[in-house]
């Protein structure tokens, strides 16, 4: 990643490459050569604490160029970005420390107590570093003496198969797991998104996705770094003011997920809103036909369908720029992949029919290289060259795909994963709750709500409000069910399991509204 950055900036030095935007509207902008001179310094200040090759060090912060000066600092080093959702609590925190090894922490003022509590059960932690502030408490480091560093060592080597990125992501398990994203990925990644939606050097891709996600990572980041182009940040997405953001910073390129299209549709029309320079915007599994034509007039921009996953670095399937769309598909194999639809036993299966997609690719190149300290799942998911994603979808005889469902037990809430098995984790520990089952069910804004059906304790007197405030201690905000039904039982299979499948249809039939 570092060679990639030096190349941009010997040949586009002066030119403007990062945009950031904070949540007071405040803009400061960096060029290529300033963000490679603030990168070598933040190394350099690294590597002073000790951070070497193969250490892990976690980001927590929200979107701010501390979170890519990291990054690619890291990189330098041969060490890795451990980035965490901000809205984990402490103990989904020292799940993230303590399984990646991290040897220290990079967070923001308002985020320390979290960091904090979290820091007790991390002994391997040596420094925590503080960024966006002047004021440092005792025994912390301040990001800005590491952005003052002047004394920059030489740089170790570092493979191209070295990891960069430990993500970690939710999936079938009661803790997420740790995607081992290395520089290759990453490299990718830039161009097979600049490839895929023709990006150049006078393209602005925007994003206010959080870039502790492998979207705006890959989309925004490495894509604009590619071709040279310039990417804006922004800290925060708020519909009242976002488009206005984008006519602002000149946008040319910008992702979105269901949640923020939807909430862009139920803004008041304005008589401006398709004045902006955005040639195209892209999008990750279908809103409804109503709100993309809606979408697409009002705004006068093409929506570009698409899939993609971490364990891939993300783009899988995108639909032609200059070919048809056959919306609702996902596209076709997107620059560089290959991609087969099989049945249980690894079969292909017919035009039309629903298969488990699975992706071909060399790991730690072009697909992950593997999930930290899991060498089963690994196994699992990695076979012969192939990413088995979990996920189905169907063909049609021109090699559309079209989505079907996530075969895994995952829900996608406003661009979140959300791991049912985690969340039924948590709800298993409350003493009163003798039998869970969680899945998602839909909603109108957020793709999916987190859903909780549940047995309680004979004479117990539980309700929602205790479930959730009980979740909300132990999981991220949007993990939390916003659904909760009491039930007597649970149906079970013929076998005892709890037939979830069931409860879902019974779920859809109802149709409940979310808290």
């Amino acid at each position: 990643m570092r060679d990639l950055l030096d190349e941009r900036a010997e040949r586009f030095s002066d030119k403007v490459w990062l945009i950031f935007e904070d949540k007071a509207g405040v803009v400061r902008t960096w060029t290529y050569r300033e963000f490679a001179q603030s990168v070598d310094a933040v190394a350099a200040g690294l590597a002073g604490l000790g951070v070497g090759p193969g250490d892990a060090v976690t980001v927590h912060l929200p979107n701010c160029p501390e979170v890519l000066q990291s990054w690619f600092a890291l990189g330098a080093l041969g060490a890795l970005m451990v980035p965490s959702n901000i809205a984990n609590t402490a103990g989904e925190l020292q799940h993230v420390m303590s399984y990646s090894d991290s040897v220290a922490v990079v967070t923001q003022s308002s985020l320390l107590p979290v960091v904090q509590e979290a820091l007790g059960s991390c002994p391997d932690v040596r420094h925590t570093i503080l960024a966006r502030t002047s004021e440092i408490p005792d025994g912390v480091v301040a990001f800005d003496d590491l952005l003052a560093t002047t004394d920059v060592p030489p740089r170790p080597t570092v493979h191209e198969e070295d990891v960069v990125q430990m993500l970690f992501t939710s999936g079938t398990t009661a803790r997420p797991k740790g995607v081992l994203l290395t520089h290759a990925n990453a490299l990718r990644a830039g161009e097979r998104y600049s490839r895929s939606l023709y990006l150049d050097q006078s393209d602005r891709c925007l994003t206010s996705l959080p870039v502790f996600h492998v979207n705006a990572q890959c989309l925004t980041v490495l894509s604009s770094m590619t071709v040279g182009g310039s990417c804006v940040v922004l800290e925060e997405y708020r519909a009242t003011k976002f488009m206005d953001q984008v006519r602002a910073h000149e946008a040319t390129q910008m992702s979105v997920v269901a949640m923020q299209a939807r909430t862009l549709l139920a803004q008041p029309p304005r008589d401006v809103d398709a004045q902006h320079k955005l040639r195209r915007v892209f999008y990750a599994i279908n809103i409804s036909d109503a709100e993309k034509e809606e979408f697409e007039r009002r705004y006068a921009v093409e929506l570009i369908n698409g899939y993609g996953l971490s364990e891939a670095m993300t783009l899988v399937a995108v639909a032609p720029v200059f070919g048809p769309k056959k919306w609702p598909s996902l596209g076709l194999p997107a620059y560089d992949r290959q991609v087969r639809l099989v049945d249980a036993f690894g079969a292909d299966v017919p035009v039309g029919e629903v298969g488990e997609i699975i992706v071909w690719g060399i790991p730690g190149r072009t697909l992950m290289k593997g999930y930290h300290k899991d060498p089963e799942a690994t196994a699992k998911a990695l076979r012969d060259g192939w990413l088995y994603t979990g996920d189905n979808a169907y063909a049609d005889e021109q090699g559309y795909l079209y989505w079907f469902d996530r075969g895994k037990d995952m829900i996608k809430r406003a661009g979140e994963n959300v791991s049912t098995a985690e969340v039924e984790s948590v709800l298993a520990d409350h003493p009163d709750v003798v039998e869970v089952a969680v899945f998602g069910v839909p909603d109108d804004i957020r793709d999916e709500a987190v859903k909780a059906v549940l047995v309680a304790r004979t004479g117990s007197t539980l309700v929602p409000e205790e479930i959730q405030a009980f979740c909300a201690t132990r999981l991220a905000s949007f993990k939390v069910p916003t659904v909760i039904e009491i039930r007597d039982e649970l149906p079970k299979t013929s076998i005892g399991k709890i037939a979830k499948k069931l409860l879902r249809e019974e779920s859809l039939a109802g149709r409940e509204e979310p808290s």
